[in-house]
């Protein structure tokens, strides 16, 4: 049995998706449901968030096979197969499988196995190589009996993306109140539509293919892919610019994601607070994120010792009902009980 991919996802940056991961990790855990991080972005900002820069240095410089995402599925450029993950235990049913900003270097791998998967034979390694995201991750998961993998990957449409996706179960997508967010998901509907209709085919030619036989026990995701809603960061004064200049992106969310992600028709008149499909709107919590990030620590771990009293205090408690909220929420949409 495999364990459920959720994946958080935009191709528009800048609208708070690492932060959520993170913080969703830990109301997770907390929950008791042990969780694996997967930092599938090459920026690996996910990993800097849990880990101290010298211990992603000597990461990066050891180049250990399994030690980051990347030395898990490096092996493949060459003539060797995927290395065993190494994962980073971060708490008690908290494990990080971590990033590396080499792994932009495996995008050409990627794009070159695309059109090969769709051959008449040999078509084994090209699927071991685009399905080499979710081999590691599903093997790192078994290693720790993990309830669910969290990934987080970077703003764009590529290969790697592409490929991560395709390992993903369910799909949450983080939005910004402004047009740049709203026509990212636009694009972002019919492209995972695509991805899905053409992994299917690939899966297809698999199953038909000699090789299927040969190699009846290699496992290969479903591409589900399948979205669970979006999440809005809270809108306010940006740039000197009001609240109203935001407010009017944010109420053509709920009609451009059921038309461009669900591909149905919109509801009338339907406010983003009013959308079922809305699984939260992310408040800024100011200045709690530097003060959480110097102690390395949830925002709503905070305590007086780390400088959260006063109103800071009340806003820590605030947000601990925001994220058990909120990872109740995406818990029920996955089918996950906690």
């Amino acid at each position: 049995m495999t364990v459920p991919v959720l994946t958080f996802f935009n191709n528009k940056g800048g609208v708070g998706k690492t932060s959520l991961i993170y913080h969703l990790a830990w109301m997770f855990a907390d929950f008791r449901k042990r969780v694996v991080i997967t930092d599938l972005d090459p920026q690996a900002n996910l990993t800097a968030a849990f880990l101290e820069d010298d211990q992603i240095e000597e990461l990066w410089d050891m180049g250990t096979p399994g030690s980051t995402i990347y030395q898990s599925v490096k092996p493949l450029t060459g003539v060797g197969d995927i290395a065993e993950p190494e994962l980073k235990e971060i708490t008690t049913d908290l494990y990080l499988l971590p990033g590396d900003v080499g792994l932009s270097g495996f995008e050409d791998t990627l794009s070159a196995e695309w059109p090969n998967s769709m051959g008449d034979n040999n078509l084994y390694r090209p699927m071991r190589i685009l399905s080499s995201f979710w081999q590691v991750m599903q093997v790192a998961a078994a290693k720790v009996q993990a309830e669910l993998l969290l990934v987080d990957i970077g703003p764009n449409l590529g290969a790697i993306n592409r490929s991560v996706l395709v390992a993903t179960d369910y799909v949450a997508i983080p939005l910004g109140a402004d047009l740049f967010s709203l026509q990212g998901l636009s694009n972002l509907g019919p492209t995972l539509r695509s991805w899905k209709g053409l992994w299917k085919k690939r899966l297809d030619n698999w199953e038909v293919s000699v090789e299927s036989k040969q190699f009846p026990d290699f496992q290969l995701p479903s591409g589900k892919m399948q979205p669970i809603g979006y999440l809005c960061q809270q809108h306010g004064v940006r740039l000197d610019r009001p609240v109203k200049a935001y407010d009017k992106w944010v109420q053509r969310i709920p009609a451009v994601y059921r038309e461009a992600v669900l591909d149905e028709p919109p509801v009338a008149n339907l406010k983003q607070d009013q959308d079922p499909h809305c699984l939260a709107t992310i408040k800024h919590y100011r200045s709690l994120i530097p003060m959480a990030q110097e102690h390395r620590k949830p925002i709503f771990n905070l305590s007086s010792a780390d400088g959260a009293i006063g109103s800071h205090a009340h806003a820590v408690a605030d947000s601990r009902k925001d994220f058990k909220l909120l990872a109740e929420k995406i818990a029920a949409k996955i089918g996950m009980q906690v």
